[in-house]
């Protein structure tokens, strides 16, 4: 027992200090990927080295329309490799949640050359409004401490890859409980359903069980690529693709998985949802 105390002393606080500072990112951690669409010259190269499709253009009569879809998005970076001049590039961000899936695609529009690169920037639209995350997350830590939240997790068909940062979240270094915050077996005592993995067609009943079992006021956080669109799956004849294909979602986290933090971003934001419903 003493040597349990020591070393206790010595270690002291291990609990990082998310969401109240920035969080301390490995050196090697790739978030999404931003794009300069004014710089932009040829989004082919991108959209066909895309794995998921989050890349998408469609040509007609000498104009470009580009979507970019975080949503669809497994930060693999490949459309960097395949973008030369800077154009695209990874960054370090991760706190994309979003409340509306519209929130999450990125569109330009571009006039074209005569070799299909783009001549100019006709249009472009960021989908996502959201506000600086640390202003906001500190404005619902503030009133998250009135209460707590239960979270029930469900995994409709994940690779338990998102699962691994969930299992994160109760660790001491990320520490979820010190909010209010915990994971319960029954959805009967759910304020909110987690759920990772495209829909399997197997899992698409039990999912609208659970849902029909959490009482009211709910919200639902679809996690991962996998959850928002279908993700390296999408929608085939074992998966109906992401979770809104099946019941309604109130958040969208994107990440492949998301991170912990990125994970707890998120939650906070549902937290929020669920209090205009109450």
């Amino acid at each position: 027992m003493f040597k349990i105390l020591q070393n206790t002393f010595r270690v002291g606080t291990a609990t990082a200090d998310y969401p109240r500072l920035a969080p301390r990112l490995a050196e090697q951690f790739r978030g999404c990927p931003e794009f300069d669409f004014a710089a932009w010259s040829d989004a082919r190269p991108a959209a066909e080295a895309c794995p998921t499709g989050a890349i998408a253009i469609h040509d007609r009569k000498g104009a470009r329309h580009v979507t970019v879809d975080y949503g669809r998005c497994i930060f693999c970076g490949e459309c960097e490799a395949a973008t030369a001049g800077g154009a695209v590039r990874m960054s370090r961000k991760f706190e994309l949640a979003a409340t509306e899936r519209r929130d999450l695609i990125l569109t330009a529009e571009y006039t074209l050359r005569s070799d299909g690169t783009h001549a100019e920037l006709k249009s472009s639209v960021s989908g996502t409004n959201a506000e600086e995350p640390g202003k906001r997350i500190a404005e619902a830590i503030h009133h998250l401490l009135g209460r707590s939240l239960s979270i029930r997790q469900v995994d409709a068909g994940s690779c338990n890859g998102c699962e691994q940062e969930i299992v994160a979240l109760n660790n001491p270094v990320h520490d979820i409980e010190r909010f209010g915050i915990h994971f319960v077996a029954s959805p009967r005592h759910a304020d909110m359903l987690l759920v990772t993995g495209p829909v399997t067609r197997n899992m698409e009943l039990a999912l609208r069980k659970t849902w029909a079992a959490t009482p009211a006021p709910k919200v639902v956080a679809a996690v991962g690529a996998c959850g928002i669109s279908g993700g390296i799956f999408g929608a085939n004849y074992a998966s109906l693709g992401g979770v809104d294909a099946v019941i309604p979602v109130d958040v969208y986290i994107p990440g492949c998985p998301p991170r912990p933090e990125a994970l707890l971003h998120g939650i906070l934001l549902a937290l929020g949802q669920m209090r205009q419903r109450a």
